[in-house]
């Protein structure tokens, strides 16, 4: 009998792509976006078509299951199996054909969907269906679900945009289906139910749950193509797609309307749908606070306690406008807002489309699940359903935001279970659920699939003889069921393979982070990561910053979402044994710390913290990495060099002038030796003379580590700045340092330390009201955000973290200041990701605009970050990322000034471009 040793042998001696079996990948690869976790033995990252074949054939050969997946953000559990997993987004990318003429378009199933929709646009055109993945989701993970998205009230599912699927099925069969074709056997099998088919299928537009054998009907053409659609990997695996394009309408408008809750919202839609909105989006005011709570600004909402979001279209943009006011004057809404195409109606779709992170958080703040996730009923029913549905959550004592397709019927909650403390409410909440869906005519699944998830209750929606007609097709397609078992047609139960209560409670060690919002369990902080995997999208043309590792690599590995599934098996310990696990060091190794996750990540996954502690949690009172020593511990090398006067920054700097002498010492600190030593100040900032205004209100200027004792001149420029724009700039006598370097190396019991001498040194000037002035990025940073995740019940710690101010923020809020004219000058900004994440660019951004320079913001991140890109080892990612954005940049600008206030950031641009960057004091004291 094969073994798996065996397999694994068959799958390396035939595959040209990639194939794993290490503990690592396969905890990558365990778990998707839903409550599911199956371990699988093997995963495939194929290169070609061919390659697809020979991993089939083999698992056919070895009697192995084979699950095929996409981007991995299905959240019902249809793209975890156990046997072989085989990952299209690697490589099988492709964009084959796209025919402007017949709007038609060639892809293979890795294919992002936000790629097909840009190599599109220039035609006019677009693919009808847009789920809010669509930043990472793939065509072939769209066909496997049926996905829909808001537009498909306009332009139709999945299913009604596909033309012809190359596939292959679980017989080893290799077939083109198309609107015609056919499987021996099927057309005869349908034809004995014809009734059957009629009357339990198609009965609205989002009935997604079960097969959509509607489509195989004589009067429907039937169409294997459309029939294969949402049949979730079960009876074919996709090699190659056909699909349609459609016009983009030429003019849109955002119409967001308010009413009372989101019930009277749902009563009205019917009535607005013969205006032939292009979207119907639900949007619930508890949602809204969440995003208001955790990010702050929010587009101006009309009144009301839940809203519409409509888009509407039109030839021109008189006729969008017309339109508009027509579908406004039926609307019965307490108010309206009409936001034209721009920043606004840009952030109202963001916070749609981070729904589902943004909703993994209850109003009180408990972990909330998918599960119950798109649910659907006829639209004309929405609102009865919204209430009753309300009432059950009150039933269970459960928390949920609903938001979703309501134009379609389709709505989207995620539910405050208690998974970790008692699955059997899943369970029971789960069967009302689905009874209360079909005592409206509705489906348990509206775009996404029913998978493990739901698959268990489809008696429940269809009679004994539909369920029997499932598993006939399933034996004409995949007899041996091998394809996603488990899912579908005998299926597992519903609350087996949960993931969450396999995973212990991790509590805080000593000297460790508190992880206080997530109950002082690491375990719960990990598993904020419910895998919509935002991650894994080239989020920079929003502004976001992540993930710049997995942006330079495309692995998901580098990924945050394959970085807390590894985590998470930690917690859960049977497949990654510990914090020494070879696995840990893998999946961390290139996260750059950069924090960026924290504020671009909707589920508020901060994996630079989690890094940090996982350090810690290894290394304590353990022997450490040398750069941990050099590096994680340069503040204290800066301040032992300056006690020998002007002589030891001297000597120092002479030495690394010497390119073959800097060499070896860096090769000794654990430095890649491609890069340059940085240089040091003869003298420290808090040590120089300089004139300081006498009058005018007290402000303190806090000189970090690398202002204070390496580049000087910005802390000197911070100093003049404040001065001219009327304060009297008080610099603390001692220079106590914030422990960045310790906490990024996950020296936590020092960096505990350093931040309490910090705070110490700080508190008065805090206690009496003075804004404290950080001028690097990161170490302001860490008082905005670390100082209080590590002393979170402490007073003092508060009362600093709410004095900290960076320099932009202070002077948006000074009186009589006035930002100097810089018109005529370009400026190419990289914000440090620090500053990103945790202050916010904003008020950069709008001091900078205000000085009427023309500006360039980078979004990502610059690469060094800190000590990341100096370690050995991570040079060639380092430059990998520093190419996402800011090398490019450069190159395009050569006349730019390149702003950067963080240290790493100028450095990486010095190194690698030879540009020598300002920071904001600089450039604003120079003009």
């Amino acid at each position: 009998m094969p073994t798996e040793t065996d397999l694994l042998a068959d799958l390396r001696a035939n595959v040209r792509g990639e194939v794993h079996a290490d503990v690592r990948r396969r905890a990558e690869y365990s778990a998707d976006a839903s409550n599911y976790r199956v371990v699988p033995q093997v995963v495939v990252l194929p290169k070609d078509t061919g390659d697809v074949l020979a991993t089939l054939e083999i698992a056919r050969r070895h009697g192995v299951p084979l699950t095929s997946r996409g981007g991995g953000t299905s959240v019902a559990g249809n793209a975890i199996g156990p046997g072989v997993v085989i990952d299209f987004s690697r490589h099988l990318t492709r964009i084959v054909d796209l025919d402007p003429e017949a709007r038609t378009a060639v892809v293979q199933p890795g294919v992002v969907l936000a790629d097909l929709q840009r190599a599109a646009a220039p035609h006019g055109l677009r693919f009808g269906p847009d789920p809010s993945t669509h930043a990472r989701a793939t065509l072939g993970g769209m066909i496997g679900n049926n996905a829909c998205g808001p537009h498909a009230i306009a332009y139709g599912r999945t299913a009604d945009n596909v033309r012809e699927l190359s596939v292959v099925d679980g017989t080893g069969r290799q077939f083109t289906a198309g609107p015609s074709s056919a499987v021996p056997g099927l057309a005869e099998l349908i034809d004995t139910r014809l009734s059957l088919v009629r009357t339990e299928f198609g009965r609205f537009s989002r009935q997604v749950s079960g097969y959509s054998l509607e489509h195989l009907l004589p009067e429907n053409g039937r169409s294997l193509a459309r029939a294969l659609v949402g049949t979730e990997g079960t009876l074919a695996v996709t090699l190659e797609a056909t699909v349609d394009l459609v016009d983009i309408s030429p003019a849109r408008l955002l119409v967001v309307l308010g009413y009372p809750d989101m019930a009277t919202a749902g009563d009205v839609v019917p009535g607005l749908l013969p205006h032939r909105p292009l979207a119907v989006e639900g949007l619930d005011a508890r949602l809204v606070d969440l995003v208001r709570h955790h990010r702050g600004a929010v587009p101006a909402l009309p009144d009301g306690g839940g809203w519409l979001m409509i888009e509407v279209g039109g030839e021109t943009e008189a006729q969008a406008r017309h339109n508009a006011e027509r579908l406004v004057a039926d609307s019965q809404a307490l108010d309206h807002v009409v936001l034209a195409q721009g920043a606004a109606a840009a952030a109202m779709w963001r916070i749609r489309e981070d729904g589902a992170g943004l909703a993994g958080r209850t109003p009180t703040g408990e972990q909330a699940w998918p599960g119950w996730e798109d649910a659907a009923v006829p639209p004309e029913r929405l609102g009865a359903y919204l209430r009753d549905f309300d009432a059950l959550l009150d039933e269970f004592g459960l928390e949920g935001l609903p938001y979703g397709h309501f134009g379609d019927g389709c709505v989207h909650v995620r539910l405050g279970l208690p998974l970790e403390r008692d699955a059997s409410v899943f369970r029971a909440f789960m069967t009302a659920a689905a009874e209360l869906v079909v005592g409206y005519g509705g489906s348990f699944s509206g775009e996404h699939g029913d998978g493990r998830a739901r698959g268990e209750l489809l008696p429940r929606m269809y009679s004994a003889e539909t369920i029997d007609l499932f598993g006939a097709v399933k034996n004409l397609f995949d007899p041996d069921d091998l394809l996603n078992p488990g899912v579908l047609v005998r299926p597992h139960p519903l609350d087996a393979d949960l993931r969450r209560p396999q995973a212990p409670p991790l509590p805080v060690v000593a000297g460790g982070f508190s992880f206080a919002h997530d109950g002082g369990d690491f375990t719960r902080a990990v598993h904020r990561c419910v895998g919509v995997g935002k991650c894994r999208a080239d989020n920079r043309a929003s502004g976001g910053f992540m993930c710049p590792s997995y942006l330079a690599t495309r692995d998901e590995k580098d990924s945050t979402r394959g970085r807390a599934r590894v985590l998470q098996e930690v917690a859960n310990g049977s497949l990654v044994s510990g914090w020494a696990d070879t696995a840990v060091h893998e999946s961390l190794d290139l996260c750059l710390s950069c924090k960026a996750c924290g504020s671009d990540c909707p589920a508020g996954v901060d994996l630079a913290q989690y890094k940090s502690e996982a350090l810690h949690r290894k290394y304590r009172h353990r022997i450490r990495p040398v750069s941990h020593y050099t590096l994680g511990r340069l503040p204290d090398w800066i301040r032992l060099l300056h006690r020998v006067p002007v002589l030891g920054p001297l000597v120092v700097n002479a030495l690394m002038s010497f390119r073959p002498v800097e060499k070896v010492l860096l090769a000794l600190s654990g430095v890649d030796t491609r890069r340059r030593a940085p240089r040091f100040a003869r003298r420290p900032f808090t040590r120089s003379r300089r004139r300081i205004r006498e009058q005018g209100p007290e402000v303190v200027l806090w000189a970090d580590s690398f202002s204070d004792g390496m580049d000087t001149e910005v802390a000197e420029a911070v100093a003049a700045v404040l001065s001219d724009a009327g304060y009297r700039v008080l610099v603390p006598p001692r220079r106590p340092c914030c422990g960045l370097t310790w906490i990024t190396t996950g020296q936590l019991d020092t960096a505990r330390r350093k931040l309490r001498d910090l705070v110490h040194t700080l508190r008065p000037y805090a206690q009496a009201g003075l804004p404290i002035v950080g001028v690097e990025p990161s170490c302001t940073a860490v008082l905005r955000s670390d100082l209080l995740d590590l002393f979170p019940d402490d007073p003092d710690a508060t009362t600093v973290s709410a004095a900290v101010t960076t320099l932009a923020e202070l002077l948006a809020k000074t009186e009589g200041w006035q930002a100097p004219d810089l018109s005529g000058v370009t400026v190419v900004a990289q914000p440090h990701c620090h500053h990103h994440s945790v202050m916010g660019f904003e008020a950069d951004r709008a001091l900078l605009a205000a000085t009427g320079a023309e500006l360039h913001t980078l979004a990502g991140c610059c690469g060094l970050a800190g000590n990341f890109g100096m370690e050995r080892g991570h040079y060639d990612v380092s430059v990998a990322v520093a190419e996402n954005a800011l090398l490019p940049a450069l190159r395009d600008n050569p006349d730019a000034v390149f702003l950067a206030d963080g240290f790493s950031c100028r450095t990486q641009a010095d190194q690698l471009a030879g540009v020598r960057g300002v920071h904001l004091a600089q450039l604003l004291k120079r003009r």
